[in-house]
């Protein structure tokens, strides 16, 4: 046999294969091939979309955050400037009470002291009377009883 005829008998069935192979099996390779090509493309946009939703809520999430301190910030200080004026508020009404307390002290002592006086004027007089009564019973001298009645006025 002749080596030329050989090789050409030999390309008669790898054209066939060749043709068959692109007939039936090539187009379902290149289906399969395209498929998870686009299910590739598709897993990739979605990937991109989440980095971008991701992206989105981590703002989202940062701004409310920021919003929450700010918010929180600011209960805290109303909360002491409240805490403050409760407490600048029961001073007031501490040292008004004081105010009260020691207003009816100084008035109580200031009746007692007039009560003690009034005693003491009583106390006097009733002594008064009572050295009148002796110097009247030992003699009667004007001049003499006028001097110390005049002293008794004056010490009282």
């Amino acid at each position: 046999m002749n080596i030329n005829a050989s090789l050409f008998i030999q390309w008669i069935p790898f054209i066939i294969l060749v043709l068959i192979t692109m007939r039936f099996i090539w187009p379902p390779i290149v289906k399969a091939l395209d498929e998870r090509a686009e299910k590739i493309r598709a897993g990739l946009a979605a990937a991109d979309q989440a980095k971008a939703e991701l992206a989105s809520a981590n703002k989202k999430v940062d701004e409310q955050l920021a919003q929450t301190r700010n918010e929180s910030t600011k209960l805290l200080s109303d909360a002491e400037k409240r805490g403050v004026a409760i407490v600048d508020e029961a001073k007031k009404r501490a040292e008004d009470e004081a105010a009260k307390i020691i207003a009816a002290a100084k008035a109580d002592a200031e009746q007692q002291s007039v009560r003690a006086r009034e005693a003491l004027r009583e106390q006097v007089a009733a002594l008064a009377v009572k050295g009148a009564e002796q110097i009247l019973q030992r003699e009667v001298n004007a001049s003499v009883h006028a001097e110390l009645l005049n002293r008794l006025k004056t010490e009282l």
